[in-house]
């Protein structure tokens, strides 16, 4: 991880430990609200090992990104798009939660391979008392959107990373964002109200990986934008809540792998 130069970007990110090359597809991972790159650590890896050069960037603003954060979702996008322009190859994005209206939007910028949306719906309100308590730079609202992130059958259950706290590791990342980081990215989610236009726009791949036990984007309010999009995929896991890379991880990377293979 660190430094990554794609064209003339240098961004901050990591890559699974193997150079990106030159040529052929290149695999984007981009984070949600307050995280960073390291939500993707076993997607990214795998990936990388497989014949599918990834970068889990940090968005301007997150993890060690020395970067402002920018307004809004459209910000991020532009920024994002510059970064797919330069690096003059098939680039597939794949977006989490605040990552995948961010991806979306990139798409209808700048020319992709493909776009894979993790944890997404048409809109994303934030219930009031998250958002009052990422206002205050409260750790209430790292233990509140931790705690609502997963799923209960997935808490304690059988997992590819044994000995691990899934929620006591997203509660950390979150808490470590800077102050007024959560808030504004939250704030930008409950905003952006473009979803299911900007996914009417564009007509590449698009595949939807989602969870039945997600209480922050519910399967149900993905309908609209699954709707709207013209070249669909959907997967709907189990028993799986919002942050599907981590509670699912070898069922997300083999998605996001088909899906890159197979555009």
């Amino acid at each position: 991880m660190g430094a990554v130069t794609i064209g003339t970007h240098t961004v901050s990110g990591a890559t699974g430990g193997r150079d990106l090359g030159a040529d052929g597809p290149l695999v984007l991972l981009v984070h949600g609200a307050a995280m960073d790159r390291t939500v993707w650590a076993l997607q990214t890896r795998w990936l990388a090992h497989h014949g599918l050069p990834a970068l889990a960037i940090d968005l301007p603003g997150h993890g060690a990104s020395g970067e402002d954060e920018r307004a809004s979702i459209e910000d991020y996008a532009d920024w994002l798009a510059e970064i797919v322009v330069a690096a003059a190859r098939p680039v597939h994005l794949v977006g989490h939660s605040m990552g995948s209206f961010i991806v979306l939007e990139t798409a209808k910028r700048a020319p992709v391979a493909s776009v894979t949306l993790v944890g997404t719906a048409a809109g994303m309100p934030v219930h009031p008392k998250l958002l009052e308590a990422a206002e205050a730079n409260d750790p209430l609202a790292a233990r509140l959107m931790s705690g609502w992130a997963f799923a209960h059958e997935t808490r304690t259950g059988p997992h590819p990373s044994p000995g691990a706290s899934m929620v006591g590791g997203a509660q950390a990342l979150i808490g470590q964002a800077a102050p007024g980081v959560l808030h504004h990215d939250l704030s930008m989610c409950a905003a952006y109200e473009s979803a299911v236009s900007t996914a009417g726009e564009i007509d590449v791949p698009v595949t939807f990986l989602l969870g039945t036990s997600d209480r922050m984007t519910p399967v149900r309010s993905a309908q609209p934008l699954i709707d709207a999009c013209r070249r669909v995929r959907v997967e709907v896991l189990p028993g799986i809540g919002h942050m599907l890379q981590i509670e699912a991880p070898i069922v997300t990377r083999e998605v996001i792998a088909e899906t890159v293979r197979g555009a």
